[in-house]
């Protein structure tokens, strides 16, 4: 991991899990009813309650290549700007974390090394009053969908339970950016891609192995590969998992 700070062990694995159907619960009630056009901003309020140790955040989603983003939301202009300019300057956090495809870090804008590595943004930001920045990779299998960025007034790195809730929501949020451009208008579709991010049951986890078996995969493509099926169909993970283990269903004829 690229950054100031590495996620610290010890968090047992159901508390993970809790706080992952949690963050899924959140931002699937966040969405809930709102017209389409409405989905993206829904989403950034909800992402804004899910992490109050930020001062505030934006979603960008990548254009024809890596070097061109558009904000798909911000929570407010500060957080807008701070994504413009990293696509414009051509450096910032956000533009290595798409690139190593892992969460990037700068807990002290005003100082090195932050400064001496990105010295245009680090300009513009202190600037705009921010002190540090954190971006994260919204990843899917083979590549990088955009980032969930975040920002703080005052410098510092990030706990390790600050940390977890960020990556997570990135998670989600990630689920929620692919429904957006794979669903129709319908935000319900946002709804049921969401929901299989909380699924944790066994019968996903053996479904996931099958899948990787099958196809030749690794675990994250196998399980986003479920859940698309479980997408395009209008079912949850958990039933097409369940569809998979009884081989009613083979993704292999996808």
């Amino acid at each position: 991991m690229a950054g100031d700070d590495l996620l610290g062990g010890g968090n047992a694995e159901q508390d993970t899990d809790v706080e992952r159907a949690r963050i899924a619960h959140a931002l699937i009630a966040g969405v809930r009813g709102l017209p389409p056009h409405e989905v993206p901003d829904g989403l950034c309020r909800t992402c804004v309650t899910l992490l109050p140790a930020f001062s505030g955040l934006s979603v960008s989603v990548l254009g024809d290549g890596a070097d061109m983003g558009v904000v798909l939301c911000a929570s407010d202009d500060v957080a807008a700007r701070l994504a413009e300019i990293q696509y414009t300057l051509g450096e910032g956090p956000c533009r290595e974390a798409v690139r190593l495809r892992a969460p990037v870090f700068a807990s002290d804008l005003a100082r090195d090394p932050d400064r001496r590595r990105w010295p245009l943004f680090s300009d513009q930001a202190v600037k705009a009053g921010v002190a540090a920045a954190f971006s994260l990779p919204l990843a899917s299998p083979g590549s990088a969908l955009g980032t969930l960025d975040l920002y703080r007034k005052t410098p510092g790195s990030l706990s390790a339970g600050h940390l977890r809730t960020a990556m997570l929501v990135a998670d989600a949020v990630t689920l929620a950016v692919i429904a957006l451009e794979h669903a129709s208008p319908d935000p319900e579709g946002v709804v049921t891609w969401l929901a299989g991010a909380e699924s944790d049951r066994e019968e996903v986890h053996q479904a996931t192995g099958m899948i990787m078996m099958q196809l030749g995969v690794s675990a994250e493509e196998a399980l986003l590969r479920l859940r698309a099926r479980a997408f395009t169909q209008g079912r949850t993970s958990t039933e097409v998992a369940r569809a998979i283990i009884d081989r009613s269903m083979d993704l292999r004829d996808d």
